[in-house]
């Protein structure tokens, strides 16, 4: 379903230049997968560049959904690169972003009502399996942090897409909390047969959460600059 290879990106110049090279990356459908690493090491830059919402500089191949992603940015097929990101993808945020004006329902609803999709009660059954069922008719304000990524949790799955991508989404839980909203997300996606890719700091709790992982580690470059490198699995 997505496969890399041989794909660079940079941003800035000598001393202030950031590159990130991911030599492969493989997933399958229904797998899922932790990036590891601190804070500034490219993790959000990875998630972005799986999102399709960044340019890499150089690709040896990046596929998926069978669709040759290198090709698409060349030809700056903006118009197909989003139809993949709003069918095919979901994306859990670090702190939620959820869309205050909108009640629970509708924030989980919003993917699905973006494609069109009907009403089939997968929002029902996403907030009932996620334990959010009560909060329905809130607002974001009044609910708990914890309560807030659960909610952004199932309007990623409520689409129904083929790959999931979550930036840090237990970042900002205590470690009870952080444990039930991992649990919660891989259990839907296992259940869905959705891949994940979760990028946080906190390897211990991937490993426990029984994720594959994979660290991104960091040099000092000659000119000053510095290259991150995708590890393989560890």
């Amino acid at each position: 379903m997505l496969s890399l290879n041989a794909v660079h990106k940079s941003r800035g110049l000598g001393s202030q230049r950031y590159s990130l090279v991911i030599p492969a990356l493989q997933l399958g459908a229904g797998e899922q997968l932790a990036i590891v690493g601190p804070s500034g090491c490219g993790k959000s830059t990875l998630l972005d560049l799986l999102a399709l919402v960044l340019a890499p500089d150089q690709v040896g191949q990046f596929a998926f959904n069978q669709q040759d992603i290198g090709a698409l940015w060349r030809a700056d097929r903006q118009s197909a690169l989003a139809a993949l990101r709003s069918q095919h993808l979901g994306y859990v945020p670090q702190t939620g972003g959820l869309l205050g004006f909108l009640d629970v329902r509708g924030n989980i609803a919003l993917s699905r009502q973006l494609l069109g999709l009907q009403d089939d009660g997968r929002v029902a059954r996403l907030a009932e399996q996620l334990q959010i069922s009560d909060q329905l008719a809130k607002r974001p304000a009044a609910l708990s942090v914890g309560q807030r990524q659960r909610v952004s949790c199932a309007r990623a799955l409520a689409h129904g897409p083929q790959l999931v991508l979550a930036d840090e989404p237990t970042a900002s839980l205590d470690p009870l909390n952080a444990e039930r909203v991992m649990q919660a997300l891989l259990a839907q996606a296992r259940e869905h047969r959705t891949a994940c890719v979760i990028a946080t700091h906190d390897e211990p709790l991937a490993r426990a959460s029984g994720l594959q992982v994979r660290r991104i580690s960091c040099q000092r470059d000659p000119d000053g600059g510095v290259t991150a490198t995708l590890g393989e699995a560890c």
